[in-house]
């Protein structure tokens, strides 16, 4: 992401965090509706961002051992599929090693918004449902959701998931923040309440969910 890109977007959510503490809910949807552009415009460059980082690193010494590895080719003293077998690994090496060091705290970053707009989501929703609520509060609901949902599109782009709902705790998928006490043996383990939600990146767990448990004992 440019430096500019990072401006704006900060400037953007300063904007709507000072809007938030005003009581004119006008102001609120109007910090909103910068939100949403700034996850647009957050979502045009991953694209670029991807594009970038293949080309800072294929300069790199990879560059160098795929030239030796095209020179052992062509030598009859090495086995084909030795040498189709190595240029794989170090074809998933390099990816690995971009992915990693630029996409990882990339992703974090993201999953820090994500909770942040989560926490506005559930205030909009309690906001809108409360007694009084007007079209600028439902609409403010919708704007929040919205942008919700175009950060999860964006984590999707970039191989993040979220872990799915499980009634069951597995320690795999699952941290353990807090628990409560189990009527029965049947429901030793049982998930009550999601506290964060949890992400998969790449078939590995990124973040565990955070949850609250049930315990029998």
């Amino acid at each position: 992401m440019s430096e500019v890109t990072e401006i704006d977007f900060a400037s953007a959510m300063s904007e709507l965090s000072g809007q938030a503490s005003g009581t004119e809910e006008s102001r609120v949807a109007s910090g909103i509706s910068i939100l949403i552009s700034g996850i647009h415009a957050l979502g045009q460059r991953v694209d670029a961002l991807e594009e970038t980082m293949v080309r800072q690193f294929e300069g790199l010494h990879f560059q160098k051992i795929e030239q030796q590895l095209a020179a052992l080719r062509n030598s009859e003293s090495v086995n084909q599929k030795l040498f189709d077998s190595l240029h794989e690994e170090l074809i998933s090496y390099r990816d690995n090693f971009v992915r990693d060091l630029l996409q990882k705290p990339f992703i974090r970053d993201l999953l820090g918004l994500f909770d942040d707009l989560n926490r506005l989501a559930a205030e909009a929703t309690k906001h809108a449902a409360g007694e009084g609520a007007n079209e600028v509060a439902n609409q403010l609901r919708a704007n929040v959701e919205n942008t919700l949902h175009s950060l999860v599109e964006i984590l999707h782009r970039l191989e993040v998931s979220e872990i799915e709902e499980k009634e069951t705790v597995d320690r795999t998928l699952h941290r353990v923040i807090s628990v409560e006490k189990a009527d029965s043996v049947e429901e030793d383990g049982r998930i009550v309440t999601r506290l964060k939600r949890g992400f998969i990146w790449r078939d590995k767990v990124l973040r565990p969910e955070e949850v609250v448990v049930r315990r029998f004992s």
